[in-house]
């Protein structure tokens, strides 16, 4: 069995996205969930000055349970970026996440 949801919200001037999906596997026994976001945003930078960047950011977790038969991955990435476009600048900001999820089907479950 597979169950695929996917998302894209853009807002009403455009400078603002969202895109996320999400997954569910049944492989045997065990379930597979994986979800995925990615977001950005456009600024305007009138004036030099303005200039506020996100330094990079990054995290990992890993976590795995032997005893309930689990693991779970998480990982996500901030940043920005400077763009040009014509005479204007623009400032970027973006994330991503990624988040796996692993574990066992009880045998109450499983066909």
């Amino acid at each position: 069995m597979r169950d695929l949801v996917f998302k894209n919200l853009v807002s009403r001037d455009r400078r603002k996205r969202i895109i996320a999906s999400s997954e569910i596997t049944d492989k045997g026994k065990v379930r597979n969930i994986i979800r995925r976001h990615f977001i950005y945003m456009v600024k305007e930078v009138k004036n030099e000055n303005d200039f506020s960047p996100i330094s990079p950011y990054l995290y990992i977790l890993k976590e795995r349970q032997t005893r309930e038969h689990k693991e779970k991955f998480f990982c996500r990435f901030k940043g920005s970026i400077y763009a040009v476009s014509g005479k204007k600048n623009y400032l970027i900001l973006f994330m991503h996440s990624l988040k796996i999820e692993l574990f066992k089907l009880s045998e109450e479950i499983t066909p």
